[in-house]
């Protein structure tokens, strides 16, 4: 699969199909769940539980297929929609905590993500992590699988901007930070929600294993389904 720079990858939407050298990048951003750490199947499943118990019933893929890529206040808006009632936002406390206890004994990083994270750090582009998550989950979640070291100070959330993805506010805040112009990026996601707010922030994406392959496809975004696709030539 042709990636970035000494990545190779498909420039911005009106421009797919070319190959870009590394002379035209200098910031990897990574998405967190669902692209380091494989947080997405325990995620939804502890959400399922909590759902179920707030009077939604639902299972882990049904949480994943309602909520993947969105962010807390999101999903608490959307359950008072679906009960039609006010919904005390203490589940959310209790929610957050037992994810956070099951991170730290459950969660894996991605296969194969460590290693993409060196080949892009060896080949001397910048890296960093936007995540619609909390920075005391991405502390968690990051810490448990051994890469917090690798982003340390580079890490921002959906918290930290005025709108969440598919705003493009966090991808361009986080460029900002990191000191690179916004066509100077390439985004990994693998949420519709990410892959939209990167794809408004003018950057180039890769999907990794992201629902509505051909409709991203179509928009210029290279897919992959493990990240040792994602070579450096």
């Amino acid at each position: 699969m042709a990636l970035l720079g000494k990545l190779s990858l498909p420039a911005k939407p009106c421009q797919r199909g070319r190959m870009i050298s590394k002379i035209h990048t200098d910031l990897i951003i990574f998405d967190c769940d669902g692209v380091l750490v494989d947080s997405e199947p325990l995620s939804n499943t502890v959400m399922a539980e909590h759902m179920t118990r707030l009077g939604w019933s639902m299972n882990g893929a049904e949480s994943m297929q309602s909520f993947k890529g969105s962010t807390m206040t999101q999903v608490h808006r959307a359950i008072e929609d679906h009960l039609g009632t006010d919904i005390d936002r203490a589940w959310l406390d209790a929610f957050r905590r037992e994810l956070m206890d099951r991170m730290r004994v459950e969660l894996r990083p991605i296969l194969g993500i460590k290693a993409l994270i060196a080949r892009v750090q060896a080949a001397g582009f910048k890296t960093c992590v936007a995540s619609q998550g909390r920075h005391e989950k991405m502390a968690v979640s990051l810490g448990a699988t051994g890469l917090l070291d690798l982003f340390e100070g580079r890490i921002f959330s959906a918290v930290d901007v005025a709108n969440p993805k598919p705003a493009p506010d966090l991808f361009l805040h986080a460029a900002a930070q990191m000191g690179a112009m916004a066509d100077r990026c390439v985004v990994i996601e693998d949420s519709m929600t990410g892959v939209q707010g990167a794809l408004a922030a003018g950057m180039r994406v890769i999907g990794y294993d992201a629902e509505e392959s051909g409709v991203l496809k179509r928009e210029g975004v290279v897919m992959v389904s493990a990240m040792e696709e994602v070579t450096i030539i």
